[in-house]
């Protein structure tokens, strides 16, 4: 669809992309390690009703995504929400969006670290996480970034390890249909725990909606890419959750650290635990290194506008690299990843992050029809979605989520009040 034009334009794919080159990104920046650290947490919250959560989380990141893209079309700049909230809504919510996100994501690096750890050597998993925020700290720090053809082949090999645990799972004569089954123990409140810390799976599908300057026709290619990449991403990952459950059943997916390598383990595949560890590692290591590039690029931006200390916002002048924000965000990533599970730091990330999102969602609300609002449902059920999802997550998540960004928001108040603006 749109690939034979790309195709023979091959030298300038880049400013003529289709639909099937931008679902392709989609998909890349989607399907990662989420999905093996997300289950067991979510398992844990909403028991048998694991599969209807998991539909509740794409339909809030749908519209999260739609909300984006019309936003991207209207403002193509870098910044996402932060320009956004603070071009539709007013300087502070653009702020807070951008808070959000960054301690949101730091929150996220902080789980992507675990669940190296979780899967490499489940015994020092927390040794192995801060370890591994420290090497990939100095990788960044000299200018290392992953490149196009590596997050490809991360992608390649994350799915080919899903592959490989649905059909060991499927074919292993172990699964058990009644675990599919949604029993006593799924709550209303569990299932909307259990699909706001699944949104930590989702996350990534911002990056199709800020393609509008690579995309042939953005107005029409983005609207079709964005429910395309997330039908498939959420077809495999139901594929992967329906499988994994019906072998482990709900209660034991709740109390494994590796949940893919132990369903492979009681699928009677032993020999593909440890393939599945490595695919485990090598996508949380590639979500690692991206996430702390975008948080200390997010990081940077904020302290040139002075929302965050000034002193940040210094660029190597060597290695070219946002050195003090990188050593920042990798110092604050470190202690989080020695000190927390991963289901705190999932819920405190999809916290930050839902708050990100709600704000978006508001900002789309405002666009006016030749401004390419979307149908007036998607913001409503966005902003809705965000929100009840962000309260329903554990109660320390929406404890420390709330107080940290209270705290932005009175340094954003103390900032202002002494700047005399």
């Amino acid at each position: 669809m749109g690939m034979s034009a790309a195709s023979a334009e091959a030298g300038e794919l880049k400013r003529h992309l289709g639909v099937f080159d931008a679902v392709v990104i989609g998909l890349g920046s989607m399907i990662g390690a989420g999905i093996f650290a997300a289950l067991a947490p979510a398992a844990g919250a909403a028991g048998s009703g694991l599969l209807p959560a998991l539909a509740l989380a794409a339909v809030v990141a749908y519209c999260n995504a739609t909300s984006s893209a019309r936003l991207a079309a209207r403002y193509p700049q870098s910044g996402g929400t932060y320009v956004y909230g603070r071009e539709r809504l007013g300087d502070f919510w653009g702020y807070l969006a951008g808070w959000g996100f960054v301690v949101g994501k730091t929150a996220s690096c902080a789980a992507m670290a675990l669940t190296v750890g979780s899967y490499a050597w489940p015994g020092q998993a927390h040794a192995v996480a801060v370890a591994a925020v420290v090497a990939l700290t100095a990788v960044n720090y000299v200018g290392v970034q992953k490149a196009a053809w590596l997050t490809r082949g991360i992608v390649a090999v994350v799915l080919a390890v899903l592959a490989a645990v649905v059909t060991a799972c499927l074919t292993g004569g172990t699964g058990d249909g009644a675990h599919l089954r949604i029993g006593a123990d799924a709550t209303f409140g569990g299932v909307l725990q259990a699909a706001g810390l699944l949104f930590f799976a989702f996350a990534g599908y911002a990056r199709i909606a800020t393609l509008g300057e690579e995309v042939r026709d953005p107005k029409r290619t983005i609207p079709r890419a964005i429910p395309t990449a997330l039908g498939i991403t959420l077809v495999v990952y139901a594929a992967v959750a329906a499988a994994v459950l019906a072998v482990l059943g709900p209660e034991r997916l709740a109390h494994t650290a590796d949940p893919l390598a132990e369903a492979v383990r009681a699928a009677g595949v032993p020999e593909l635990a440890p393939l599945v560890r490595v695919g485990a590692v090598v996508a949380a290591l590639g979500s690692l290194l991206a996430l702390i590039l975008g948080v200390s690029r997010t990081t940077l931006a904020m302290a040139r506008d002075r929302h965050l200390p000034h002193v940040l916002a210094a660029v190597h002048p060597r290695f070219e690299v946002p050195h003090r924000a990188e050593l920042a965000v990798g110092a604050v990533v470190a202690v989080l990843a020695g000190t927390t599970d991963v289901r705190g730091a999932i819920g405190f990330s999809s916290f930050g992050v839902l708050a990100y999102y709600a704000i978006a969602n508001a900002s789309a609300w405002t666009l006016t029809p030749t401004e390419g609002r979307p149908p007036r449902v998607v913001p409503i059920l966005g902003t809705a979605g965000c929100l009840v999802l962000a309260f329903s997550l554990p109660v320390a998540s929406v404890v420390w989520g709330a107080a940290v960004l209270a705290a932005g928001a009175a340094g954003y108040g103390l900032r202002r009040r002494f700047a005399g603006a």
